[in-house]
């Protein structure tokens, strides 16, 4: 990877030891490319998430991030528009989450298959 350290997708629950190595190669060369287009740092908040993470623990199915096909990156404005428009432009996300309200903006992307985590894929949503 040119931008991006494994450590930046390690689950952050504090209970387990993962170290980001959970991460799809693929996933991880396709952030690399979004962030060659974009031409800014992208923050990482959230990578792989092991099954005791409490957003995977309250969920019925596991959901991508627990598979590490998915990210969330810290973002808003002009930048959460520049990383949107690249991630559609790309045509390799399959599932895009955009939470853009005041507290907690970021964006989701995720290269999951289709009903893989649970639902249909491509698809795109809001928080």
């Amino acid at each position: 990877m040119r931008y991006f350290k494994l450590a930046e997708f390690a689950c952050r629950c504090g209970e387990c030891d993962s170290d980001g190595s959970e991460m799809s190669p693929r996933l991880l060369e396709l952030l690399d490319s979004l962030r060659t287009i974009c031409d800014f740092p992208l923050i990482i908040t959230s990578g792989y998430r092991c099954p005791k993470h409490p957003a995977e623990a309250s969920k019925s199915v596991p959901g991508p991030h627990s598979g590490g096909v998915a990210v969330d990156i810290s973002l808003s404005g002009e930048n959460a528009l520049t990383v949107l428009s690249a991630a559609l432009a790309m045509g390799c996300f399959t599932g895009i989450g955009i939470q853009q309200k005041r507290t907690g903006r970021f964006i989701h992307l995720d290269i999951a298959q289709d009903h893989e985590f649970g639902g249909p894929r491509p698809t795109i949503w809001s928080y």
